[in-house]
């Protein structure tokens, strides 16, 4: 009989058969109905942002590795999640030359100079679509969201807001999606939900955040007074479904710990509700997830449990 009763070996002793890899595609399975019904209500050009997003920021993560002399990683798939984010996240009508310069200014400087995956300090595919809308607002609002054989007509929230004259659509048209304007990707709740039930299933994310988020938007909505079909109205409104499922619950930029999450979640739609109902812009999303973004790294740091033996003062 051996003597060996405990055998210890170097960490991890926990290990996940997920890898960055296999996480990544199943976020673009996830994906994949919005990104499908941005084709079919918007046409071939929806395809040809998705296109010039992806392979702008597959280049751009290869060519910017290969001149910091590190390995290139661009079959981890994550290049490709953020490429598809951003065309997801803009205009029907916005210039070739917009995706690409959103594309590049993603890897390169939001992720690439910051150390790479895991380094980012606020989601990507986010400070690309704020760093757009700052630079070429005409490109990214206003007629930019109307297809060419439009009749003139808005977004749902900026008709809502009373930025622009229009007849709202339906609640089951924003559901769905058809006949909705807005950027191309957002436009059908009910696809972006499928690809969140998705994810939660394949335990790639979990549900606190985007339940915490979309929850705090319910609960603020009815607060406000805007009745049930207003509460439906901000759901499903905008950019809220994808920003809350696939944009919020970016590993790197939001907090570690469940109650973290959730503290993380409640601060994004409170954000997200003051800036619709009391701001000056229409739209809320963007900047509320990346302002928590960079709120994240202090949630943790009150939030997460003291080591064992650690004194209060050192912690």
């Amino acid at each position: 009989m051996s003597d060996r009763v405990l055998t210890v070996s170097s960490s991890p002793h926990i290990r996940s058969k997920q890898t960055t890899m296999s996480i990544m595609r199943d976020v673009l399975i996830a994906l994949a109905p919005a990104s499908i019904l941005s084709i079919v209500f918007f046409g071939w050009k929806s395809l040809l942002l998705i296109a010039i997003c992806i392979v702008s920021c597959i280049a751009a993560e290869a060519a910017m590795q290969k001149f910091m002399k590190k390995p290139i990683t661009v079959g981890d798939l994550s290049a490709a999640v953020t490429g598809l984010l951003i065309a997801l996240n803009l205009p029907i009508n916005a210039p070739w030359w917009v995706a690409l310069i959103g594309s590049v200014f993603a890897i390169t400087i939001v992720k690439q100079l910051f150390g790479g995956i895991g380094f980012n300090f606020v989601n990507p595919a986010l400070a690309a679509r704020v760093f757009l809308v700052a630079s070429w607002p005409t490109h990214m609002s206003g007629s930019a969201y109307l297809p060419a054989d439009a009749v003139s007509s808005a977004t749902p929230l900026a008709i809502w807001s009373g930025e622009s004259a229009g007849e709202l659509p339906s609640i089951l048209q924003m559901f769905l999606g058809n006949g909705v304007y807005g950027c191309i990707g957002e436009v059908s709740a009910a696809a972006l939900i499928l690809g969140g039930i998705y994810l939660i299933i394949r335990k790639v994310i979990t549900p606190v955040i985007p339940l915490g988020y979309l929850g705090t938007v319910a609960v603020f909505s009815l607060i406000a007074g805007l009745g049930f079909d207003g509460m439906l109205f901000q759901l499903f409104a905008g950019g809220l479904m994808l920003g809350a499922i696939f944009m919020a619950t970016d590993y790197v930029t939001s907090p570690a710990t469940p109650l973290g999450q959730l503290i993380y979640a409640i601060g994004c739609g409170l954000m997200t509700c003051i800036i619709r109902f009391y701001g000056g812009y229409s739209e809320g999303v963007m900047f509320s997830i990346l302002f928590m973004n960079i709120a994240s790294p202090l949630i943790d740091k009150y939030i997460r449990a003291k080591k064992y033996g650690e004194v209060k003062k050192n912690a």
